[in-house]
């Protein structure tokens, strides 16, 4: 009987899914990442993650959605992957998927978060695109609605990964924060100074945000040319 190859991989593909090896050091870490900030120290099980950086481009997409894939693969963890990021999305892109109806949807308009999940190749894994852009989103954060969807998201998902814009540029986060379980802050080892850091932790313990650990990411070397650094921006409209 012939055998049929599989396509070769594109190396220059955007897609999650054309880059994703679960036996590799990324997805190793991540593994390890996941078991040691699961539990609290009370011994109670987090279940919903923002994922969270000091400024633009220190990898906080590449580490939230590497991550939900991750969990993603464990055959009794049901993981949605929202991309709260609604000034610079990538989940759509990440994923391709079609980014109408999201996360702002939900927000502004009251749609039922249950209506906008997206399917991926991986079954226990959904996506919560961020949506349409739309003009001073931030303003979306401060409805009531975030803490329903968050609610029921939870309630159907055993995890919830929130990849949110980073910290010092703009507020979101901050309503975000105060929402979600647990931080977790994305540092980029080498280039962020101390101080930006330790501003960063201020801000968030100050807006009530449990962060329970930092990750220290630089992995240029590792990680497909598109998750480096420079790919990721905010301008001064953004903020």
């Amino acid at each position: 009987m012939k055998q049929t190859r599989k396509p070769a991989r594109d190396p220059r593909s955007q897609l999650i899914f054309d880059n994703y090896d679960s036996e590799s050091p990324v997805a190793t870490e991540l593994r390890r990442i996941y078991h040691n900030a699961k539990r609290s120290t009370d011994g109670r099980h987090y279940k919903s993650f923002l994922i969270t950086s000091s400024s633009r481009g220190e990898g906080k997409s590449t580490i939230s959605s590497w991550l939900a894939l991750t969990i993603g693969q464990f055959p009794t963890k049901k993981v949605v992957y929202i991309d709260a990021d609604l000034r610079r999305p990538r989940a759509h892109k990440l994923f391709g998927l079609d980014n109408r109806l999201g996360l702002k949807d939900c927000l502004a308009d009251n749609i039922d978060p249950m209506e906008v999940i997206k399917k991926t190749p991986l079954p226990n894994l959904g996506v919560v695109t961020a949506g349409d852009r739309i003009p001073e989103p931030g303003r979306l954060f401060e409805s009531e609605h975030l803490r329903e969807v968050l609610n029921k998201l939870e309630f159907y998902y055993d995890i919830v990964i929130v990849d949110s814009p980073p910290v010092l540029p703009v507020s979101d986060t901050l309503f975000l924060g105060s929402e979600v379980e647990a931080t977790i802050l994305v540092v980029l080892a080498g280039v962020t100074p101390r101080e930006v850091v330790q501003r960063t932790k201020n801000v968030l313990e100050d807006s009530r945000t449990n962060i329970i650990g930092v990750v220290l990411n630089n992995a240029t070397h590792v990680l497909p040319y598109f998750y480096d650094y420079k790919y990721y921006g905010y301008t001064a409209k953004d903020a």
